[in-house]
């Protein structure tokens, strides 16, 4: 007999298991395309949120997202918002935790979130282009 590879060491879930699982991810993530075509459709049902910071927003930033540095997300900045509005964060890629940190703020304030999976490298993966800050936006950093 031979032996495991590491891949089936471990069974896989019960089918009930994983369906619940990767459903679940649902409620908790985006990705790049579902993002891109509710913004091109010109009226998403969600706030877009970039938490990389100032600096790297101005460099490029996917079009129609906010700046808004994920430790600034506090009360007084997103009270502009209705309670019920949908933040989705995003922050450098798959290596960086700034949108789950994000992400834990806004759910700490009671505000619904999902982070969009990938991030600017996901995006531009995508094949999406970015969009540069003009001078003349106000930034939130």
């Amino acid at each position: 007999m031979s032996a495991k590879s590491p891949v089936s060491a471990i069974p896989a879930a019960p089918s009930a298991a994983a369906l619940a699982h990767f459903e679940a991810g649902f409620s908790y993530e985006t990705d790049c395309w579902d993002v891109h075509d509710a913004l091109a459709g010109g009226k998403p049902d969600f706030v877009l949120l970039d938490v990389r910071g100032t600096e790297k927003y101005a460099a490029g930033h996917v079009p129609g997202a906010l700046d808004l540095a994920q430790r600034k997300i506090i009360g007084s900045r997103i009270a502009a918002f209705p309670d019920d509005t949908l933040f989705v964060v995003y922050c450098a890629g798959p290596h960086c935790n700034g949108a789950a940190r994000a992400a834990v703020r806004l759910a700490q304030l009671g505000r619904p979130v999902k982070l969009m999976a990938g991030g600017i490298t996901g995006w531009l993966d995508e094949g999406f282009a970015l969009a540069p800050a003009p001078a003349d936006e106000p930034h939130q950093d």
